[in-house]
C-alpha cells in the first residue's frame, strides 16, 4: 500500500476505456485470492457502461488505476444494481472502496430515483458499506426476476449452488435499498453535470 497518495473518484467516460483490461485482470485476481465466485464480464460490457455514464473509476493523479464499479438496471428500471466493486491491491487502505460505493450509490439514485437498489455480495466490507447506506438483508425472492441479471451469475464458480437451491439462495448475501423508506436524495450538482456531459441526455 502506498502512503500519501492522492486518488480521484469520478464517473467514468469514454476516455477511460484504456483501463478496462486492467480492471478485468484486477477483478479476476481478487476472485482467485478470495477463493470466491464472481460474475465474469467482457471488455465490451464494461466499455458500454463507461459510454453510458454507468460506471465509476478511481485513478491516481498520475493516471494509475485504483478502483472501479458499475451499475445496471433491470425490469424496466424498477431495479438497479451497483456491481463489480474492486480496488487495486496497491491502493487498499485509502478508503477507495467506500468512496466508489458512495459515488455509484449517488449515481444510481440520481438517474433512477424510484428504483430499488440491490446488491449480491460475499464480502463483509461491502455488506458493511451497504448497511451504512440503508440497505437491508433480503431473500433472493425480493430481487429482480429479470433472467438477464441471473444469467450474469453463470460465470461464477458457485453457480451450482444457485442452481441446486432453485435460485433461492447462494454463497452471496442479498441486500436491498428501497427508496420509499428514505427521504429524497440530495444530488450533488457536480454529479448531475458529469452525467449530462457524458450521456448527453436527460437523467431523470
Amino acid at each position: 500500500m502506498e502512503q500519501d497518495i492522492e486518488i480521484e473518484v469520478l464517473i467514468a467516460g469514454p476516455e477511460h476505456e484504456k483501463y478496462v483490461d486492467t480492471i478485468l485482470d484486477t477483478i479476476a485476481e481478487a476472485a482467485k485470492v478470495r477463493g470466491t465466485g464472481i460474475a465474469k464480464r467482457t471488455h465490451e460490457y464494461l466499455t458500454k457502461k463507461m459510454m453510458e455514464a454507468k460506471a465509476v473509476i478511481a485513478l491516481t493523479k498520475d493516471g494509475r488505476f485504483a478502483g472501479f464499479s458499475y451499475i445496471e438496471t433491470w425490469e424496466n428500471q424498477q431495479y438497479v444494481t451497483t456491481s463489480g466493486l474492486i480496488v487495486h491491491p496497491d491502493f487498499r487502505g485509502h478508503h477507495v472502496a467506500k468512496r466508489i460505493k458512495d459515488m455509484t450509490f449517488t449515481l444510481a439514485r440520481t438517474r433512477w430515483p424510484h428504483a430499488k437498489i440491490f446488491s449480491l455480495t460475499s464480502g463483509a466490507a461491502v455488506m458493511a458499506m451497504n448497511t451504512a447506506l440503508g440497505y437491508q438483508p433480503v431473500t433472493f425472492a425480493d430481487l429482480t426476476d429479470d433472467e438477464a441479471f441471473w444469467k450474469g451469475c453463470e460465470g461464477c464458480v458457485n453457480v451450482d449452488v444457485l442452481h441446486r437451491t432453485g435460485r433461492k439462495y447462494c454463497i452471496c448475501t442479498a441486500m436491498l435499498y428501497d427508496p420509499t423508506e428514505h427521504l429524497p436524495a440530495k444530488i450533488p450538482d457536480e454529479v448531475i453535470e458529469r452525467i449530462k456531459a457524458i450521456d448527453g441526455k436527460e437523467i431523470l
